[in-house]
Protein backbone atom coordinates (compact mmCIF):
# COMPACT_ATOMS: atom_id res chain seq x y z
CA UNK A 1 0.00 0.00 0.00
CA UNK A 2 1.82 3.23 -1.10
CA UNK A 3 1.50 6.39 1.17
CA UNK A 4 -1.05 7.77 -0.81
CA UNK A 5 -3.33 5.69 -0.25
CA UNK A 6 -2.89 5.59 3.93
CA UNK A 7 -3.47 9.10 4.05
CA UNK A 8 -6.48 9.14 2.18
CA UNK A 9 -7.46 6.13 4.62
CA UNK A 10 -6.60 7.97 7.04
CA UNK A 11 -7.89 11.95 6.19
CA UNK A 12 -10.65 11.46 4.08
CA UNK A 13 -12.90 9.86 6.88
CA UNK A 14 -12.28 13.07 8.82
CA UNK A 15 -13.60 14.97 6.35
CA UNK A 16 -16.47 13.31 5.63
CA UNK A 17 -17.44 13.35 9.17
CA UNK A 18 -16.77 16.94 9.78
CA UNK A 19 -19.06 17.59 6.63
CA UNK A 20 -22.11 15.28 8.00
CA UNK A 21 -21.56 17.54 11.30
CA UNK A 22 -21.79 20.60 9.33
CA UNK A 23 -24.93 19.67 7.20
CA UNK A 24 -26.83 18.28 10.43
CA UNK A 25 -26.04 21.69 12.02
CA UNK A 26 -27.55 23.24 9.45
CA UNK A 27 -30.38 21.07 9.13
CA UNK A 28 -31.07 21.87 12.88
CA UNK A 29 -30.42 25.90 11.85
CA UNK A 30 -32.73 25.91 9.55
CA UNK A 31 -35.21 23.81 10.89
CA UNK A 32 -34.95 25.88 14.03
CA UNK A 33 -35.48 29.03 11.92
CA UNK A 34 -38.37 27.79 10.19
CA UNK A 35 -40.10 26.76 13.48
CA UNK A 36 -39.35 29.98 14.71
CA UNK A 37 -40.73 31.88 11.66
CA UNK A 38 -44.22 29.67 12.08
CA UNK A 39 -44.34 30.81 15.39
CA UNK A 40 -43.81 34.00 14.58
CA UNK A 41 -46.64 34.04 11.91
CA UNK A 42 -48.98 31.69 13.93
CA UNK A 43 -48.67 34.95 16.81
CA UNK A 44 -49.27 37.18 14.19
CA UNK A 45 -52.43 36.25 12.79
CA UNK A 46 -53.63 35.61 16.41
CA UNK A 47 -53.12 38.51 17.04
CA UNK A 48 -54.80 40.03 14.19
CA UNK A 49 -57.27 37.72 14.83
CA UNK A 50 -57.94 39.04 18.16
CA UNK A 51 -57.95 42.83 17.00
CA UNK A 52 -60.36 42.29 14.17
CA UNK A 53 -63.11 42.28 16.12
CA UNK A 54 -62.84 45.21 18.46
CA UNK A 55 -61.46 47.09 15.41
CA UNK A 56 -64.73 46.04 13.45
CA UNK A 57 -66.91 46.91 16.44
CA UNK A 58 -64.66 51.08 15.98
CA UNK A 59 -65.45 51.12 12.05
CA UNK A 60 -69.04 50.00 13.12
CA UNK A 61 -69.19 52.83 15.95
CA UNK A 62 -67.86 55.42 13.43
CA UNK A 63 -69.73 54.10 10.84
CA UNK A 64 -72.85 55.25 13.12
CA UNK A 65 -71.45 58.10 14.03
CA UNK A 66 -70.61 59.46 10.96
CA UNK A 67 -74.42 58.41 9.48
CA UNK A 68 -75.97 60.35 12.56
CA UNK A 69 -73.73 63.82 11.58
CA UNK A 70 -74.47 62.99 8.05
CA UNK A 71 -78.37 62.34 8.95
CA UNK A 72 -79.57 65.02 11.55
CA UNK A 73 -83.05 64.04 13.20
CA UNK A 74 -85.70 66.35 10.92
CA UNK A 75 -87.33 69.10 12.64
CA UNK A 76 -90.95 68.99 12.67
CA UNK A 77 -93.10 71.13 9.84
CA UNK A 78 -93.04 74.81 10.88
CA UNK A 79 -97.04 76.62 10.27
CA UNK A 80 -97.44 77.75 7.02
CA UNK A 81 -96.81 81.66 6.58
CA UNK A 82 -99.55 81.50 3.70
CA UNK A 83 -101.92 80.99 6.19
CA UNK A 84 -104.34 83.62 7.52
CA UNK A 85 -107.89 83.78 9.07
CA UNK A 86 -110.67 84.64 7.08
CA UNK A 87 -114.37 85.96 8.48
CA UNK A 88 -117.42 86.65 5.80
CA UNK A 89 -120.08 87.71 8.11
CA UNK A 90 -123.23 90.53 7.71
CA UNK A 91 -126.35 90.92 8.73
CA UNK A 92 -128.97 88.87 7.03
CA UNK A 93 -131.29 92.23 5.88
CA UNK A 94 -127.17 94.11 4.85
CA UNK A 95 -124.74 92.63 2.86
CA UNK A 96 -121.40 91.25 3.17
CA UNK A 97 -118.22 91.90 4.20
CA UNK A 98 -114.68 90.45 4.10
CA UNK A 99 -112.02 89.98 7.09
CA UNK A 100 -108.93 88.86 6.73
CA UNK A 101 -106.30 88.72 10.10
CA UNK A 102 -102.73 86.93 10.70
CA UNK A 103 -103.60 86.83 14.09
CA UNK A 104 -107.08 85.78 15.61
CA UNK A 105 -105.81 88.34 18.94
CA UNK A 106 -105.37 91.37 17.28
CA UNK A 107 -108.93 93.38 16.63
CA UNK A 108 -107.40 95.52 13.44
CA UNK A 109 -107.26 93.51 10.47
CA UNK A 110 -104.81 93.45 7.73
CA UNK A 111 -107.57 93.85 5.04
CA UNK A 112 -111.40 94.67 5.48
CA UNK A 113 -113.65 95.23 2.33
CA UNK A 114 -117.77 96.18 2.22
CA UNK A 115 -118.73 93.89 -0.80
CA UNK A 116 -121.94 95.07 -2.41
CA UNK A 117 -123.50 91.25 -2.69
CA UNK A 118 -126.49 91.41 -0.21
CA UNK A 119 -126.44 87.99 2.70
CA UNK A 120 -129.07 85.99 1.54
CA UNK A 121 -127.86 85.96 -2.28
CA UNK A 122 -124.31 85.11 -0.74
CA UNK A 123 -125.97 82.10 1.03
CA UNK A 124 -127.94 81.06 -2.26
CA UNK A 125 -124.45 80.73 -3.81
CA UNK A 126 -122.66 78.92 -1.08
CA UNK A 127 -125.73 76.23 -1.29
CA UNK A 128 -123.90 75.31 -4.73
CA UNK A 129 -120.62 74.47 -3.01
CA UNK A 130 -118.82 77.04 -5.49
CA UNK A 131 -118.08 80.35 -5.08
CA UNK A 132 -115.46 82.61 -6.87
CA UNK A 133 -115.28 86.64 -5.80
CA UNK A 134 -113.13 88.49 -8.08
CA UNK A 135 -111.99 92.32 -7.49
CA UNK A 136 -110.55 94.20 -10.07
CA UNK A 137 -108.64 97.69 -10.51
CA UNK A 138 -107.13 99.36 -13.13
CA UNK A 139 -103.81 99.46 -13.10
CA UNK A 140 -103.52 102.30 -14.93
CA UNK A 141 -105.15 103.94 -12.20
CA UNK A 142 -103.60 102.50 -9.28
CA UNK A 143 -100.44 100.80 -10.21
CA UNK A 144 -98.37 101.64 -7.45
CA UNK A 145 -101.13 101.09 -4.94
CA UNK A 146 -100.50 97.92 -2.50
CA UNK A 147 -103.67 95.50 -3.36
CA UNK A 148 -104.44 96.22 0.41
CA UNK A 149 -104.11 99.61 -0.19
CA UNK A 150 -106.93 99.81 -3.09
CA UNK A 151 -109.88 102.00 -2.34
CA UNK A 152 -112.19 100.35 -4.77
CA UNK A 153 -112.70 97.13 -6.69
CA UNK A 154 -115.15 96.12 -9.08
CA UNK A 155 -116.78 93.18 -7.93
CA UNK A 156 -117.32 89.64 -9.75
CA UNK A 157 -119.12 86.68 -8.33
CA UNK A 158 -119.11 83.50 -10.15
CA UNK A 159 -119.04 85.36 -13.39
CA UNK A 160 -121.04 88.03 -12.75
CA UNK A 161 -120.66 91.42 -11.95
CA UNK A 162 -122.31 92.79 -8.51
CA UNK A 163 -121.39 96.34 -8.09
CA UNK A 164 -118.39 97.09 -6.05
CA UNK A 165 -116.12 96.53 -3.41
CA UNK A 166 -114.79 99.03 -0.69
CA UNK A 167 -111.57 99.03 1.71
CA UNK A 168 -112.79 100.06 5.33
CA UNK A 169 -111.10 100.97 8.52
CA UNK A 170 -112.69 98.69 11.15
CA UNK A 171 -115.08 100.57 13.73
CA UNK A 172 -116.11 99.87 16.73
CA UNK A 173 -118.55 97.48 16.63
CA UNK A 174 -116.37 95.34 13.56
CA UNK A 175 -113.71 95.76 16.72
CA UNK A 176 -116.26 94.09 19.24
CA UNK A 177 -117.36 91.44 16.62
CA UNK A 178 -113.73 90.09 16.27
CA UNK A 179 -113.29 90.61 20.26
CA UNK A 180 -115.74 87.90 20.74
CA UNK A 181 -114.39 85.88 17.98
CA UNK A 182 -110.82 85.52 19.72
CA UNK A 183 -110.80 82.29 20.59
CA UNK A 184 -112.33 80.90 17.36
CA UNK A 185 -110.14 79.88 14.58
CA UNK A 186 -112.98 78.35 12.83
CA UNK A 187 -116.96 77.74 12.93
CA UNK A 188 -119.95 79.64 11.59
CA UNK A 189 -123.39 80.80 13.37
CA UNK A 190 -125.06 83.91 14.50
CA UNK A 191 -124.25 86.70 16.82
CA UNK A 192 -127.14 88.27 18.67
CA UNK A 193 -128.38 92.02 17.97
CA UNK A 194 -126.31 94.56 20.06
CA UNK A 195 -123.27 92.15 20.49
CA UNK A 196 -121.05 93.31 17.49
CA UNK A 197 -123.35 95.73 15.36
CA UNK A 198 -126.22 98.01 16.48
CA UNK A 199 -129.68 96.96 18.04
CA UNK A 200 -131.73 97.62 14.94
CA UNK A 201 -129.63 96.42 12.29
CA UNK A 202 -130.64 92.59 13.85
CA UNK A 203 -128.53 89.49 14.08
CA UNK A 204 -125.12 89.01 12.36
CA UNK A 205 -124.24 85.81 10.69
CA UNK A 206 -120.72 84.88 10.15
CA UNK A 207 -118.35 82.08 8.95
CA UNK A 208 -114.78 82.17 10.05
CA UNK A 209 -112.68 79.56 8.71
CA UNK A 210 -108.61 79.08 7.94
CA UNK A 211 -107.56 80.59 4.10
CA UNK A 212 -104.70 80.09 2.31
CA UNK A 213 -103.06 83.11 1.37
CA UNK A 214 -101.35 83.08 -2.57
CA UNK A 215 -99.65 86.09 -3.73
CA UNK A 216 -99.04 85.54 -7.41
CA UNK A 217 -97.46 89.11 -7.86
CA UNK A 218 -97.72 92.66 -6.87
CA UNK A 219 -101.03 92.67 -8.95
CA UNK A 220 -102.23 89.58 -7.71
CA UNK A 221 -103.21 88.18 -4.85
CA UNK A 222 -105.65 85.30 -3.85
CA UNK A 223 -107.42 83.82 -1.12
CA UNK A 224 -108.69 80.22 -1.01
CA UNK A 225 -110.94 78.58 1.90
CA UNK A 226 -109.54 75.60 3.64
CA UNK A 227 -111.84 73.11 4.48
CA UNK A 228 -111.64 71.28 8.10
CA UNK A 229 -111.78 67.52 7.84
CA UNK A 230 -114.66 66.41 8.69
CA UNK A 231 -117.04 69.20 7.15
CA UNK A 232 -118.46 68.98 3.53
CA UNK A 233 -116.43 70.25 0.86
CA UNK A 234 -116.94 74.00 0.09
CA UNK A 235 -114.98 75.61 -2.65
CA UNK A 236 -114.77 79.90 -2.04
CA UNK A 237 -111.99 81.72 -2.90
CA UNK A 238 -111.56 85.44 -3.26
CA UNK A 239 -109.09 87.35 -5.83
CA UNK A 240 -107.65 90.49 -5.67
CA UNK A 241 -106.20 91.31 -9.68
CA UNK A 242 -105.14 95.07 -11.06
CA UNK A 243 -105.85 94.52 -15.10
CA UNK A 244 -104.71 97.08 -17.48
Amino acid sequence: MTKIDVLCRCILPCFSAAAATDSSTTGIGTTTKKRLSTSLRDDIQDDHLRDLPENEEDSTTTDEGIAGLGHPQQAPPRPSKTMVIGTIFGHRRGHVWFCVQHDRLNTKPSLLLELSIPTQQLVKEMRCGLVRIALECDRSDLGSCPLHSVPVWTMYCNGRKLGFAIRRKPNENNRVMLKIMQSMTVGAGVIPAGLGSADGDGELMYMRANYECVVGSCDSESFHLINPDDCPGQELSVFLLRTR
